[in-house]
């Protein structure tokens, strides 16, 4: 069964969300704060499938528990349901590490539809990944690794090793990474990406995109500031490349 956290102090609407996750077949665990929830996250023995994660806790702060969670669980979906509007909440909120926000007051068939959406896509990677599938005709389906320049992308540990570092991608970033890299040499609008990567939700806007370009360039590129392998194409996008030599006569 699939288990979903909730880390929401408020009762009211933790436990209407316990509910109504519960009445669509869903395990639900609800914590109200950020360590207790890290301890749920740690149980081996019932692993937690999504979490869904409000900001403003007691103790810890929910950005502080989604950079918590990223350090030793890189995967597992989170979903910020907050009443911060603001951009640089959300800004700020994707820089932790989240997949999905949510402004409260919400409707709870868009957030069910968000939470089987990370679900499925999540699932739909790692059975991917398990039977070392890759979608683009380009890659050889045996393989579970792509490379460029001194880039090592590994689908299987959602790991990017850069010579002798290594990152560990959150499962976005890594659909982010794979999406470009399956499209080499493509053009790629901000629009097309939304729809692909995020599915395309009114509280994802292009500003989320190029925030996380930016933290894939500060993982993959030589210089951020100077990309060699995903470039910007002016009003439009972004193009991937493999080598930087295809990226002599790019728009940027």
């Amino acid at each position: 069964m699939t288990h979903i956290l909730v880390v929401e102090d408020e009762v009211a609407i933790a436990e209407g969300l316990r509910f109504n996750f519960e009445q669509e077949g869903f395990q639900v665990t609800v914590r109200e704060d950020g360590q207790s929830a890290l301890a749920v996250l740690q149980d081996e023995a019932n692993p937690v499938d999504l979490v869904i994660l409000d900001l403003m806790l007691p103790g810890m702060s929910g950005y502080e528990t989604c950079e918590s969670i990223r350090r030793f669980n890189t995967v597992v979906p989170i979903l910020i349901l907050s009443a911060r509007t603001l951009s640089e909440d959300k800004m700020r909120a994707f820089d932790c590490g989240t997949d999905q926000y949510m402004t409260k007051p919400f409707a709870l068939p868009e957030l069910l539809a968000r939470v089987r959406n990370l679900l499925e896509r999540r699932q739909a990677l790692a059975a991917a990944n398990l039977e070392g599938k890759l979608i683009s005709p380009k890659l050889d389906p045996r393989d579970t690794k792509f490379q460029f320049g001194q880039v090592t992308v590994n689908y299987l540990t959602f790991q990017v090793h850069v010579g002798d570092r290594t990152h560990n991608l959150t499962t976005l970033e890594m659909q982010l990474l794979r999406y470009f890299i399956e499209r080499e040499g493509q053009v790629l609008s901000r629009s097309q990406i939304l729809e692909k990567v995020w599915a395309q939700s009114p509280d994802v806007t292009t500003r989320t995109v190029d925030n996380f370009v930016l933290r894939l360039r500060r993982v993959i590129e030589p210089d951020p500031a100077r990309p060699l392998y995903i470039l910007s194409v002016r009003g439009t996008g972004y193009r991937f490349v493999r080598t930087p030599e295809d990226a002599t006569h790019s728009p940027v």
